[in-house]
């Protein structure tokens, strides 16, 4: 493999044209016009324009794609996350225009990608499935009739369906029928597929997802796991690994189940089986992630490995680096993603320019980015800016590490995640362990909350800076003290 398109953008493509460099492979990137400018352009080898800003007039274009990959005798394409990522049409047209497809077959992507098929398929190899069907339904009297025999509350959940959409929690047989009808319009205009079908709820659910790789010759281990229950609107705002509940043998158990749904679909490459996990600690298949995730960095960073390596040696025919005996945990990462939303207002979008956008550093500290300062956020995709990525000796360091580097990010010209990322951080349900995928709906209903616990910090943070201050110009110049006050105190002022 001499030469890959990336058929992404932002923070992932400049993820996978790093691995590329290390690899001696060329890249080529792909950009739309809000994207002209963007550092992945800058940074690949070849760029190519796609087309307009939105999404669906430029980055998923399959055709225009896989015309560029010909002309400029492409071998290979990284698709990254989102996009066309587990798109199996895409992955098809890629395999027959004879070019490798860096991630697994669409026979595997089609088979995992319905949630149906998929519980169907591991079902014969004994991976636990939250109580409920696995069959879709389109009769609302039939659907109340097997609501009752799983019993309240429950899920209606779409077929095809992610992120939230296509998701009603229903806690009784009189609101069924209307939450029924609301998650199949939901999922015929997200998916175009109405199906749905039902589970039981998992009251206290913790989100725990473990990262397999599987080469061609069957060869399929388990990265461990990543707790990802710290969640906004069904979508994970910080991840960290490894879990803060799961005991050794625990984590044997789910990992063993993980490569088992490997097995179920002859899977090949990176992946990621999703778990719920109980207040009794006991495990439900949810889904499988045919691709990259978004949060694979906390893997990097307790394992020592490159997964986008990985990605492009298996695809290359080549076996897995290491076998599971071989694999280790060290340490412990956490990562925030810091989106361009306003907590405080329902984290709702908030789209503008980066004034000022300095990132932390240091030993311990990541950060994977598709900004600088100075570019416009575009409202036409996703709103992450970057994903902070601390390492720790233990949990308690890693939380401490990365409540540091928070302070010491500097953006302005938007509103950001990262205040509470830093307030999640230090709450006490999270440095206890104590939590699950209701958080936000627990602890921060009320964003009045966090912001008072804001100013109050702010204020202690003042006070502080001032006995810092009187304290050094008794010995130096105020030239000096001034470069001694500390990035978080910059921070508030910005």
């Amino acid at each position: 493999m001499k030469k890959v398109l990336i058929a992404n953008r932002g923070e992932i493509a400049r993820r996978v044209i790093r691995t590329l460099k290390k690899m001696n492979i060329a890249s080529v990137a792909i950009y739309s016009d809000a994207d002209r400018n963007a550092p992945h352009v800058l940074e690949a080898d070849e760029a190519i324009y796609v087309g307009e800003s939105p999404s669906s007039e430029s980055y998923l274009k399959q055709d225009v794609i896989l015309d560029y990959c010909k002309k400029l005798g492409v071998d290979g394409i990284h698709p990254g996350y989102g996009f066309l990522s587990e798109n199996s049409v895409f992955a098809r047209k890629v395999k027959e225009a004879g070019i490798t497809f860096i991630g697994p077959s669409p026979e595997a992507m089609e088979l995992m990608g319905d949630k149906l098929s998929a519980k169907q398929a591991v079902k014969s190899y004994n991976v636990p499935l939250v109580p409920g069907v696995d069959s879709a339904i389109s009769d609302v009297n039939e659907a109340i009739k097997i609501a009752e025999q799983v019993g309240y509350p429950i899920l209606i959940k779409a077929s095809a369906g992610g992120g939230g959409k296509g998701m009603r929690l229903v806690q009784n047989s009189e609101e069924f029928t209307e939450q029924m009808k609301l998650a199949q319009n939901e999922a015929r205009s997200s998916f175009g597929d109405d199906a749905v079908f039902i589970e039981k709820f998992v009251t206290k659910p913790r989100h725990i997802e473990i990262q397999v790789f599987a080469d061609r010759a069957g060869n399929t281990v388990y990265l461990f796991e990543r707790e990802c229950s710290i969640q906004r609107r069904h979508q994970k705002v910080i991840e960290e690994a490894p879990s803060a509940v799961l005991t050794p043998e625990l984590r044997k158990q789910m990992g063993e189940a993980a490569v088992a749904v490997c097995k179920a679909c002859n899977y090949e490459g990176a992946g990621t089986v999703e778990f719920l996990l109980d207040a009794d600690l006991k495990f439900y298949f949810l889904e499988m992630n045919t691709r990259l995730q978004v949060e694979h960095p906390v893997t990097e960073e307790i394992t020592g490995l490159d997964l986008v390596e990985w990605q492009i040696l298996v695809a290359r025919g080549e076996n897995l680096p290491k076998t599971q005996e071989e694999l280790q945990i060290k340490g412990h990462a956490i990562e925030v993603r810091v989106y361009a939303e306003d907590t405080l207002n329902g984290f709702v979008p908030d789209i503008g320019n980066l004034k000022r956008y300095r990132i932390p550093s240091g030993r311990s500290v990541r950060v994977d980015d598709g900004f600088v300062e100075g570019m416009d956020i575009p409202i036409y995709y996703d709103p992450m800016i970057a994903k902070l990525v601390v390492w720790g000796k233990t949990r308690e360091d890693a939380i401490r590490r990365t409540i540091q580097a928070i302070d010491e990010y500097q953006i302005s010209g938007i509103k950001t995640t990262l205040d509470f990322g830093k307030y999640v951080l230090k709450h006490e349900a999270f440095v206890s362990g104590n939590f699950d995928t209701n958080f936000v709906k627990h602890y921060f209903e009320d964003p009045k909350i966090m912001y008072s616990a804001m100013e109050e910090e702010r204020e202690a943070l003042e006070h502080g800076m001032v006995e810092i201050w009187d304290s050094i110009k008794k010995h130096k110049s105020k030239e000096y003290a001034s470069r001694e006050i500390s990035s978080s105190w910059i921070n508030t002022r910005i």
